[in-house]
């Protein structure tokens, strides 16, 4: 089964930012991005369609912008004013694909 590649995590400040990335080897609709804390379940933080529609989960509207790169197969998750609260592994997933590795965020002082 088709699997899309994270990357982009790391460990930041709170206040600081991260750019996800999630790459395919074709173009792919729609992408969106989850999450899994340590001992909670699996949210969904952001998604895109192929005509740009976009859709945020509460917690991360005015911080979190989700974006594509057509050209580059690539969907993006541009995170800012990141919190603790924000520490997850982040997954990319259209319906068709199966889950990925993840990419570790840490925000931490």
């Amino acid at each position: 089964q088709v699997q899309l590649v994270e990357s982009g995590g790391g460990l930041v400040q709170p206040g600081g930012s991260l750019r996800l990335s999630c790459a395919a080897s074709f173009s792919i609709n729609p992408v969106n991005w989850y999450r899994q804390a340590p001992g909670k379940q699996r949210e969904l933080v952001a998604s895109i369609t192929g005509d740009g529609r976009r859709n945020y989960a509460d917690s991360v509207k005015g911080r979190f912008t989700i974006s594509r790169d057509n050209a580059k197969n690539t969907v993006y998750l541009q995170m800012n004013s990141l919190k603790p609260e924000d520490t997850a592994v982040y997954y990319c997933k259209n319906p068709s694909t199966s889950w990925g590795q993840g990419t570790q965020v840490t925000v931490s002082s």
